[in-house]
């Protein structure tokens, strides 16, 4: 299967296509969309009370680092499943919040670990090239800022010794995040929907993301752009609530920012997948993919 290189407005319309996601079967969409932010949040509910509370030394953070490795990896296949479920959507047939699922029940659940494993050493590679053009300097910096600001406040006189490697590593970690995420994207959609083995899912990510790297770059301007606009609307919001909060009790605050930030993570999920989907159906799918059965996602 070949991939295709799409123009570069073909980035705007993968964000419209992710903000317009749902509209043909909302309930599915956005119940499995649900049901993976759940999933998502279970790990971060176990590990959470064991930093805040038993404050674990290095062995314990490398325990816990390790468990959310293993979690996000088992993860991976309810992606695949909810695009799989994104794909029944748009193509007019059944589909059900659970077929997030399907994955687990029909025993394709291993090659998306295994592509997500191999995915996870492109990350380490390309942190790696980071540091080869930036040097180790940069990375010995950015540990000491991310481990002082633990305590609340970056350390302003880190602020002040910023290494001369910091421009290049910029642009360059800004590039290689563009095409990791193409890859990402293409190679999840041709593994979970495409019918395409683990390799060759991720020799179509590869050459499908160097192929439409501007796309890419007009994908994450527009995307930049809608996330201002709409946290200019949700502060717009908040300050009015704030306002109310101070003539009603500040329980408003809680009554209403809680299920406001449930919402924007759950709209946040349908936007990103849907923009996956958009992706692969572009560079890889186009028409001459036949529709896949509900529950098909194939290694």
């Amino acid at each position: 299967m070949t991939t295709k290189a799409m123009g570069p407005l073909a980035g705007f319309r993968w964000l419209m296509k992710g903000i317009n996601m749902g509209r043909h079967n909302p309930k599915a969409v956005f119940g499995g969309a649900a049901l993976i932010l759940v999933a998502a949040l279970l790990p971060t509910l176990i590990t959470m009370p064991i930093q805040f509370t038993l404050q674990p030394g290095v062995t314990g953070q490398m325990l816990i680092f390790a468990f959310s490795i293993i979690a996000s990896m088992l993860l991976l296949p309810l992606v695949g499943g909810y695009l799989g479920l994104i794909h029944a959507s748009e193509s007019g047939r059944a589909a059900r919040a659970t077929d997030v699922f399907v994955p687990y029940r029909n025993g394709s659940w291993l090659p998306l670990v295994g592509l997500g494993l191999v995915l996870m050493v492109a990350y380490v590679l390309a942190m790696v090239a980071i540091a080869a053009v930036a040097g180790m300097d940069f990375f010995s910096w950015y540990m000491q800022l991310m481990l002082s600001a633990q305590d609340g406040a970056a350390d302003p006189a880190l602020l002040d010794e910023m290494p001369g490697g910091l421009g290049a590593a910029l642009a360059l970690g800004f590039v290689l995040w563009l095409f990791l995420s193409g890859v990402y994207a293409i190679s999840m959609g041709q593994l979970a929907i495409g019918g395409r083995g683990v390799l060759a899912s991720l020799g179509d990510g590869f050459v499908g993301g160097i192929k439409n790297l501007l796309p890419l770059l007009v994908l994450s301007l527009a995307g930049l752009v809608a996330v201002l606009l709409f946290a200019l609307a949700m502060g717009l919001l908040f300050a009015l609530v704030g306002m109310l909060s101070t003539m009603v009790g500040s329980w408003l605050l809680l009554v209403i920012g809680i299920p406001v930030y449930i919402v924007v993570l759950l709209v946040t999920y349908v936007v990103v997948f849907g923009v996956m989907y958009g992706m692969w159906r572009d560079v890889c799918g186009g028409g001459s993919v036949p529709d896949a059965p509900a529950e098909a996602v194939t290694a």
